[in-house]
């Protein structure tokens, strides 16, 4: 097997001794390409050239989930096609890691590359969903290109908290649970529309959902991790069916602490409900406006202010080593 193992050296939680000793046993068992990422997007270019060419069988991701997506979006460049598309294999390096420990691989890179050649040695492997996110035509984000998330995506409140911890790891601050714990504090003290919201939910043939402040749309669960505890925005999401939407028409102090507690105590049978709390299930093409231009997100990656966002969920996009 030819397989091409792109890595980011700026990974969190390995080292480059680390590092060497995961090419070496993967390289052990397949014809292994080594390449380490030198510039953002990068990684992107790297899955396109894979599948364009006609001998990688396999890509590895060794990073964070931001090195995942981009990965994804490469391979993914010309649309999905599972049957002809290398697979693809995670080893998580980040900090939080949502995608590979979703799909149940162990969040430790040694412990995750045994499992990634255990289940190539026994041939496993799954075909997952994913979502697409695009700007609207008709609106002034109608040329935003569209773009693949693995996880989760976010349109309001959360993006403006990752884009905050983006700041703070811009300004050499470690990517740590408490870093943004403080900064979901400062975002909802600085939010001017926590009361009132400007976000519309519209889907094909249902009436929309108005006044939102908060969306959260997961594209599996838990959507996120607080250290090793599991975020169940929306438990029922699935790699299996299409989107899941969590929004919140207020978040005004009662109601911050109400679903915080929530979101801090969910389980994969219960996440956030209650009459300020919006739950759509197994969505296939829905839009996300906003009367105001408000952060957005994909995959914990902060990709600016946005008035209009597009969103399809397919079901059978990718096949991945678990």
């Amino acid at each position: 097997m030819r397989a091409l193992l792109v890595v980011n050296p700026a990974a969190t939680t390995t080292s480059a001794r680390t590092r060497d000793v995961l090419i070496h046993a993967l390289a052990s068992k397949m014809k292994l390409e080594a390449v380490t990422t030198e510039y953002r997007g990068h990684a992107r270019d790297l899955g396109r050239r894979a599948a364009e060419s006609d001998d990688i069988e396999l890509v590895v991701a060794l990073g964070g989930d931001g090195t995942v997506n981009e990965v994804v979006n490469g391979l993914l460049h010309h649309g999905p096609d599972p049957d002809r598309l290398p697979r693809l294999a995670v080893v998580p390096g980040g900090s939080t890691n949502v995608f590979a420990r979703a799909l149940g691989l162990p969040n430790d890179a040694v412990e995750a590359t045994g499992a990634i050649l255990d289940a190539l040695a026994r041939q496993s492997e799954r075909t997952v969903g994913l979502g697409l996110a695009a700007g609207t035509p008709g609106t002034e984000d109608e040329s935003v290109p569209s773009r693949w998330f693995t996880f989760c995506a976010g349109f309001g409140f959360d993006a403006g908290v990752v884009g905050r911890v983006e700041q703070q790891r811009e300004r050499g601050k470690r990517s740590t649970h408490a870093l943004y714990v403080r900064q979901v504090v400062r975002q909802l003290l600085d939010e001017p529309h926590r009361r009132h919201g400007t976000i519309t939910l519209d889907r094909p043939g249902e009436d929309p959902v108005t006044d939102l402040v908060l969306s959260i749309v997961c594209n599996t669960a838990p959507y996120s991790y607080l250290g090793n505890r599991p975020l169940y925005a929306s438990p029922g999401a699935s790699f299996d069916t299409a989107l899941d939407v969590l929004g919140l028409n207020s978040l005004a102090p009662s109601a911050v602490a109400r679903y915080a507690t929530q979101l801090l105590t969910s389980s994969p049978e219960k996440g956030p409900h209650g009459r300020h709390a919006v739950a759509l299930h197994d969505l296939t093409d829905f839009t996300l406006h906003s009367k105001a231009r408000l952060p957005f997100q994909m995959d914990g990656d902060h990709l600016g202010l946005r008035t209009s966002v597009t969103f399809t969920g397919v079901r059978r996009a990718l096949r991945v080593i678990v």
